[in-house]
């Protein structure tokens, strides 16, 4: 774990109080600073199409 570059980001670019830094886990800390790397969230277009794919059922339980 890369420590010394973990708490240059917190601290130093981020500037967390150092309580809060500690607080948090060094996935939560990538998050904050938008470095997660995590996958785009899905685009209207895609939900759509799955909409399309997977119609909601009526008549059912709710009446719908």
């Amino acid at each position: 774990m890369d420590w010394q570059g973990l708490m240059r980001l917190g601290l130093a670019e981020l500037r967390l109080d150092p309580a809060v830094f500690w607080a948090l886990t060094p996935v939560e800390l990538l998050i904050l600073a938008g470095r997660d790397g995590g996958t785009a969230p899905m685009a209207r277009a895609h939900l759509d199409a799955l909409a399309a794919r997977y119609p909601d059922e009526t008549g059912g339980r709710h009446g719908r």
